[in-house]
């Protein structure tokens, strides 16, 4: 951990959310003679601190120890580039557009990587009046189910969040005809299918 790039990045921050070195150290609970220090490079934040920094900074503490935000280039806006994530914890379903760094339950999540066509996922496709009905055969119990399902489109998502002992099924408008269909099965992963 270097000192002066932590230093300089708190500065950053601070200024960034338009705080005061004493709004923040009364933020803290402690005196701004000791956000000073630490802006010069002349000492880190005590880790009982880090938290509460963090949150007052708007920042991920990991990225604060670094020094570094290391951003994303500016999001291309192409949704054909989704990504899924699913807390191994508690269930979460996460998306993001492009690289990011996500977490879940204090652990990170990692993007899960999509199968095409597993054969215990078969789809039947209807086309009923104003939307299309797409269900999935699969069964449903609390050991064994699909988590959720989600249509991507050009300029479109649809998530639907699935539990046991319900029907695996989605609708999506009339006229999203191509696009792809991903499913999280709870024993399987996830998987993708174009329709």
């Amino acid at each position: 951990m270097d000192s002066s790039k932590v230093g300089k990045l708190i500065l950053q921050l601070r200024k960034e959310q338009g705080l005061t070195q004493k709004k923040v150290s009364d933020a803290l609970n402690i005196s701004n003679k000791t956000v000073s220090k630490w802006e010069r490079g002349f000492g880190c934040p005590d880790v009982s601190l880090l938290a509460d920094l963090s949150g007052v900074l708007g920042a991920d503490i990991q990225k604060m120890l670094e020094g570094e935000l290391d951003p994303n280039k500016p999001d291309s806006g192409n949704i054909k580039k989704i990504r899924f994530y699913v807390c191994p914890t508690c269930g979460n379903v996460l998306t993001s557009s492009n690289k990011a760094s996500i977490s879940c339950c204090g652990r990170k999540v990692v993007p899960l990587t999509p199968m095409e066509n597993l054969e215990q996922h078969q789809m039947t496709f209807e086309e009923i009046d104003i939307y299309n009905y797409i269900s999935i055969d699969h069964e449903m119990n609390k050991s064994h189910f699909i988590r959720f399902i989600a249509y991507v489109g050009t300029d479109i998502v649809l998530l639907k969040r699935l539990y046991p002992e319900q029907s695996a099924d989605i609708h999506i408008p009339a006229g999203q005809r191509n696009g792809k269909i991903y499913g999280y099965c709870s024993q399987h992963g996830l998987w993708v299918q174009s329709i």
